[in-house]
C-alpha cells in the first residue's frame, strides 16, 4: 500500500519551515482507495517567493485547520504505506519535523520517484516534476500547489511501476507487508483478487517470485493453482504467503508481460516457458513458374529463410492456409493443399482464376499473394496497436517500428499516441524476440484490437 503525498511549505529557514498544504492519494497499487487534501494554517508567515510561485497567501490560511487539527487523519491515512512523493526526503523531513513539534514519533518507509526515475528512465534532460511529467506527456494542473503535484505524481508512479520489470518495487512492498501480517490463509489470498484481466506473481516468505501467470479471470486461476493436486500446484499451495497482480486491461498485453516477466525474473516453477512457444512456421518462395507458393515447415536452425508468421500446431497452420485461399483466391497447389496434376479444385467451384494452369498471370497471382503475405507479417512496418487499457479513458499501445516491437504501455491523450517520441518514453521498453512476434501475429489472427494506427 502506498501513500502518493505532496506538500506545499511556508519556506524559510532549515526546519523551520511550516506546511500550507498538503495532498494524500491512498494508493494499493490498482487503484485510488482514499484521499485527504488540506489547506493548513502554518501559524506563521508565509515567504513572499512561495506566494508567487504556489498563490497561497496568509489570507487564504486563516480559516485553514492547523496541522494538530489533521495530524490523525495523516496518521491514519498513511498508516501502513510507504509514502511516496517526488523528492521524498524533503516532503518527509517537513512531516516528521511537524509531528515532532506535537510530540509524536512519525516513522513511514518512503520512495523516492526522482530516483526512481533515474532509474527506470534514464537520459531525461531533467528530473523536476513539471519537466519531466511534461517530457511523459502527462498532464498536470494546478502545478505547484498540492493536490495537482499528488496527482502528477501518481501517474509518474504508475507509470515507474509498469516499467518496473524487475518487480523491485512489488517485491519490497511484499516484504513489508509480510512483517505486518501473518501469512494469510489461501482463502484470504483468492478473495482479494479481482476477476479482471491481467498478470500475477506468487511470491514466497522472502518475496521472491516463485510462479508467474496470465489470465481473463485472475481469481479464478490462481484458485485453480490453490485447489490443483498437480505437483506444481502443491508446491506452490505450500509456499504462497502472498499473491500480488497487475491489471492489463486486455490479453495481449498480459500476454507479453508474462512472457518478458518470466524471461527477466526466471520464476522457479516457470520451468515449462524455457521452451520456444510455437514449433512450426510459414515460408513463402517463387516456384519454377514465377508464381508465389507457400509451404509450412518445422521451425529449425537449418531454415534460414524469415517465417511470414509462426503456429504452435501443424493443425492451426492448416486452418491459416485455407483461411489465406478463401480470403485472397490463392491456389491450393501452390499453398500445398492439393496435390492435383492439372486444376485445383477450387478452380472448379471459381474460387482460383487459373494460375495453377497458368490462366491467370504471375503479376496478378503475386501481387494477391503479396497482400496475404502482408497481412499476416509486420515485417519492415511502423505501427501502434491500440486496443482497451485498464480505465474508461485509457488506452493500451504496442509499438512496432521498421517490423521490431519496441515496447508497450499505457495513454491518455490522443497526442500521446500521435507523437511517437512522446510514446517512446511512456511504453515500458522490451525485447523483440521470435516468442514476441508470434504472440503478436498469433493474437492478431484470432482476435481483433481496436485500431492499429500505422506512421
Amino acid at each position: 500500500m502506498y501513500a502518493i503525498l505532496d506538500i506545499e511549505t511556508t519556506g524559510g529557514k532549515y526546519d523551520e519551515e511550516g506546511i500550507t498544504e498538503i495532498a494524500i492519494y491512498k494508493y494499493d497499487g490498482k487503484k485510488v482507495v482514499d484521499q485527504f487534501i488540506s489547506l493548513v494554517n502554518p501559524e506563521k508567515e508565509i515567504q513572499p517567493f512561495v506566494v508567487n510561485l504556489t498563490g497561497i497567501n496568509n489570507a487564504m490560511l486563516r480559516t485553514a485547520p492547523k496541522f494538530y487539527e489533521v495530524a490523525k487523519r495523516i496518521v491514519e491515512i498513511t498508516e501502513d504505506c510507504t509514502i511516496v512523493a517526488h523528492n521524498a526526503q524533503f516532503d518527509y523531513r517537513i512531516l516528521s519535523t511537524e509531528y515532532r513539534r506535537l510530540g509524536f514519533q512519525f516513522q513511514r518507509k518512503t520512495l523516492c520517484t526522482v530516483e526512481l526515475s533515474q532509474k527506470l528512465l534514464p537520459g531525461k534532460e531533467s528530473y523536476s516534476l513539471g519537466k519531466l511529467v511534461r517530457s511523459l506527456g502527462i498532464p498536470v494542473s494546478d502545478r505547484h500547489r498540492a493536490n495537482g503535484d499528488a496527482q502528477a505524481t501518481l501517474r509518474l508512479f504508475k507509470l515507474l511501476i509498469d516499467k518496473d520489470t524487475s518487480k523491485t518495487i512489488i517485491r519490497e512492498a511484499v516484504k513489508t507487508d509480510l512483517q505486518q501480517q501473518m501469512a494469510p490463509k489461501l482463502l484470504d489470498i483468492v478473495h482479494q483478487l479481482p476477476t479482471n484481466t491481467g498478470v500475477y506473481y506468487i511470491h514466497r516468505e522472502d518475496g521472491e517470485i516463485i510462479y508467474i501467470g496470465k489470465s481473463n479471470n485472475i481469481k479464478r486461476r490462481v484458485n485453480q493453482h490453490f485447489t490443483g493436486s498437480s505437483s506444481k500446484a502443491k508446491r506452490i499451495q505450500r509456499e504462497v504467503v502472498a499473491v500480488t497482480y497487475e491489471e492489463t486491461g486486455n490479453e495481449l498485453i498480459a500476454l507479453l508481460k508474462e512472457n518478458e516477466e518470466i524471461k527477466q525474473n526466471q520464476p522457479i516453477l516457470n520451468r515449462s516457458r524455457k521452451r520456444k512457444l510455437f514449433s512450426f512456421a510459414l515460408f513463402s518462395q517463387p516456384n519454377e513458374q514465377g508464381y508465389i507458393s507457400f509451404y509450412i515447415d518445422k521451425v529449425s536452425a537449418k531454415n534460414t529463410l524469415t517465417p511470414i508468421t509462426t503456429f504452435a500446431s501443424i493443425h492451426e497452420a492448416k486452418n491459416i492456409l485455407y483461411r489465406l485461399a478463401d480470403e485472397f483466391m490463392l491456389c491450393h497447389k501452390f499453398l500445398g493443399l492439393s496435390e492435383a496434376r492439372k486444376n485445383c479444385f477450387n478452380y472448379t467451384v471459381k474460387k482460383c482464376n487459373g494460375a495453377c494452369i497458368s490462366e491467370e498471370s504471375i503479376e496478378e497471382y503475386n501481387q494477391r499473394a503479396t497482400l496475404a503475405i502482408e497481412k499476416f507479417s509486420f515485417d519492415s512496418q511502423n505501427m501502434i496497436l491500440v486496443d482497451h487499457g485498464r480505465e474508461i479513458d485509457e488506452r493500451s499501445a504496442i509499438l512496432i517500428e521498421n517490423g521490431v516491437f519496441k515496447g508497450l504501455g499505457y495513454i491518455h491523450l490522443n497526442y500521446q499516441l500521435s507523437n511517437v517520441d512522446i510514446l517512446r518514453t511512456l511504453l515500458t521498453p522490451m525485447d523483440d524476440n521470435p516468442d514476441v512476434r508470434h504472440l503478436i501475429q498469433s493474437y492478431l489472427r484470432k482476435r481483433k484490437v481496436l485500431k492499429i494506427v500505422r506512421f
